[in-house]
């Protein structure tokens, strides 16, 4: 006979939660359903973990087993005869524990998934919804109150989410007692086993409705439309999420609401472009505004201003009007204003105005032009 402990690759001194915890383990490793390879040699090792948790798990033949080497005790060595173990038919006869732990592994033998109509007489959780919320540039940046409308599900006020008329209209499951779960019985390649299912006599609701609501049909829910209020917080930026908690669908039998996930969608401004928590925008100046200085008009997100451009400005040159940008995010900062100037030339010019660009140009001494005349030096060097 295989030592139980080696089976179970746990030590002699190994908590009732490590055992238990390497059975899981050792259970789902050679469950047959999971080895389709060689179905027979790891039935054999199912078997023998199992026959392994069935002593150790329990206190009394684990205290026999380590005294005697049997579970029995001093009475004998033949195995699992009696009452709590494996039965003469090869199935477990008294190990709740066997039914809980392979649930969890598998949802019962025959490798079915557990399904969500065995969990309906326990709390759910209600779904999330997932919609859009368009704000306008402006509204993103400084924040908002909304108001969108969202269909969900709601419990129904009328049975309280019983769906039984005035919410009393019913009994409760005498099959499951009202847990909405049964033990089944079922053949295995070890022989009888238990698991734990749904009840089909009130399909997994624990109550049998002697006479359904009119309003949701039995449901215990409806599908109701809701215009919601949402706050959208100053700084807010395009694709990112607002999460209004339990504003989802309805949880059933006590279980919390689900979410509203509010996907944001900002319109571009016309002539701003934002970045991160800054605002740029690109303006075209005359070149005579280049040279000679002057002011000119930009838009901000709080209206129009004045900047005054300094004499010779050089094109590609950026102003930065701090405080001017997008509030930072739940924080009493701000981005800046960054303003790009790009000189403009005119596309043609008369005789009187060339002639006044070539007296300029004649007064202007060539070695004031730093960029130019790095490159014509660097030129004459080729």
């Amino acid at each position: 006979m295989a030592d139980y402990y080696d089976v179970l690759g746990v030590s002699k001194n190994a908590t009732q939660d490590e055992i238990k915890s390497a059975y899981r383990k050792k259970a789902k490793q050679y469950h047959p359903d999971l080895n389709k390879d060689d179905p027979q040699g790891a039935a054999e090792k199912f078997k023998e973990v199992n026959e392994a948790y069935s002593v150790l798990s329990d206190e009394t033949k684990r205290k026999n087993y380590d005294t005697y080497g049997s579970a029995d005790g001093p009475q004998g060595f033949g195995g699992f005869g009696g009452s709590g173990g494996f039965s003469s038919q090869g199935g477990f006869s008294g190990f709740g524990g066997f039914s809980d732990i392979f649930s969890d592994l598998f949802g019962g033998f025959g490798g079915g998934a557990r399904t969500s109509a065995g969990a309906q007489s326990q709390a759910r959780d209600g779904s999330d919804i997932n919609s859009t919320i368009n704000l306008s540039f402006n509204e993103a940046c400084f924040g908002c109150d909304k108001e969108v409308k969202v269909t969900r599900e709601e419990t129904c006020s009328h049975c309280k989410g019983t769906g039984a008329k005035n919410g009393t209209e019913y009994k409760t499951c005498s099959e499951c007692g009202g847990s909405g779960r049964v033990r089944y019985t079922q053949s295995t390649l070890f022989g009888q086993m238990t698991s734990v299912g749904v009840c089909k006599t009130c399909n997994g609701k624990g109550k049998i409705i002697k006479e359904k609501c009119s309003e949701c049909n039995g449901r215990g829910i409806n599908r109701v439309t809701r215009t919601i209020k949402v706050t959208v917080p100053a700084g807010i930026d395009d694709g990112q999420i607002l999460t209004l908690r339990g504003e989802g669908n309805s949880g059933i039998n006590g279980g919390y609401d689900g979410d509203l996930m509010l996907k944001v969608k900002v319109a571009k401004h016309p002539m701003l472009e934002r970045d991160g928590y800054d605002v740029k925008i690109e303006v075209p100046i005359p070149f005579t505004t280049s040279i000679l200085g002057g002011k000119i008009i930009i838009p901000s997100l709080e209206g129009k201003l004045e900047l005054t451009i300094p004499e010779l400005t050089q094109t590609g040159t950026t102003f930065k009007l701090k405080g001017k940008g997008i509030p930072v995010l739940r924080k009493s900062s701000r981005g800046d204003l960054l303003v790009t100037v790009k000189v403009e030339f005119p596309k043609n010019l008369d005789r009187k105005t060339k002639e006044a660009v070539k007296t300029l140009d004649a007064s202007v001494d060539q070695t004031q032009y730093d960029k130019y005349k790095k490159y014509v030096d660097k030129v004459k060097n080729l």
